[in-house]
C-alpha cells in the first residue's frame, strides 16, 4: 500500500504560511545546503519550473510520484500561467469551484478526495504520494497522512495558516529522523502510529 506524505514547510509555531497564505518568506531558506538535501532526496517536490531553472530536470523522482493538492496552492501556479506546476508527477487538484481542468496533466477532484486518496493509496506499485498543501486539503486529508516530512523554518509568526485546518482530534506519530542546516531549517520525518 502507497503511503500518503505531507511534505510542508511550517515556521516554528507551526504555520505554514501568513494569515493570507502566503509564505513567500520562506524561500530565502532554500539555500545551497538545503537545496542539494531537496535534490539528493526529494528531488520531484521541487516544481517542474524551479527543476528546470535549477538544471535538476532529468532528476527521477525518488519517493512520490503523485502529487495532491488544494485549489489555493494550484492557483500560485495558475498566477504565473504555469497550468502543470508538477508536469513530472501525475497530478491531483482538489477543489469545489475549479470545473474544468486548464491541462491534461491534471486532474480536478471536486467531491469526495478522501476517496479518491484511498484508491491512490491502494494502487499496485509506484511511489508514494506528496501531499503538497495547503492548510484545508492537509485539514480533510488528515486521517489518511501516513508520514509527515515537516521542514521547520527559524521564523515566528504568532498567527497565521495551520499546517491542519480541521477540528480537535488527537494523532499519534513517532519520531523518524531529523536533520538540521546551518541557516536554521529542521527537518523532521514523523510515521503515523496505528
Amino acid at each position: 500500500m502507497r503511503k500518503l506524505t505531507y511534505f510542508i514547510a511550517c515556521s516554528i509555531d507551526g504555520f505554514i504560511g501568513g494569515p493570507d497564505g502566503d509564505a513567500s518568506f520562506m524561500y530565502r531558506f532554500v539555500d545551497e545546503e538545503f537545496f542539494e538535501f531537496l535534490k539528493e532526496e526529494y528531488p520531484e517536490t521541487v516544481p517542474t519550473f524551479g527543476r528546470r531553472h535549477r538544471g535538476i530536470d532529468d532528476l527521477p523522482n525518488k519517493r512520490f510520484d503523485t502529487v495532491v493538492q488544494g485549489r489555493g496552492s494550484y492557483d500560485l501556479a495558475l498566477k504565473e500561467g504555469i497550468t502543470s506546476p508538477y508536469a513530472h508527477l501525475r497530478e491531483i487538484v482538489a477543489s469545489r469551484t475549479l470545473t474544468e481542468s486548464p491541462d491534461p496533466n491534471v486532474e480536478i477532484v471536486s467531491t469526495d478526495l478522501v476517496g479518491r486518496v484511498r484508491e491512490l493509496k491502494a494502487e499496485e506499485g509506484g511511489l508514494d504520494i506528496y501531499l503538497c498543501g495547503g492548510a484545508a486539503v492537509a485539514g480533510e486529508l488528515a486521517d489518511e497522512v501516513d508520514e509527515l516530512v515537516i521542514k521547520t523554518y527559524p521564523v515566528v509568526l504568532g498567527t497565521g495558516m495551520p499546517m491542519f485546518a480541521s477540528g480537535f482530534d488527537v494523532s499519534e506519530f513517532t519520531t523518524g529522523r531529523v536533520r538540521t542546516f546551518g541557516n536554521g531549517v529542521v527537518v523532521r520525518t514523523y510515521e503515523r502510529r496505528r
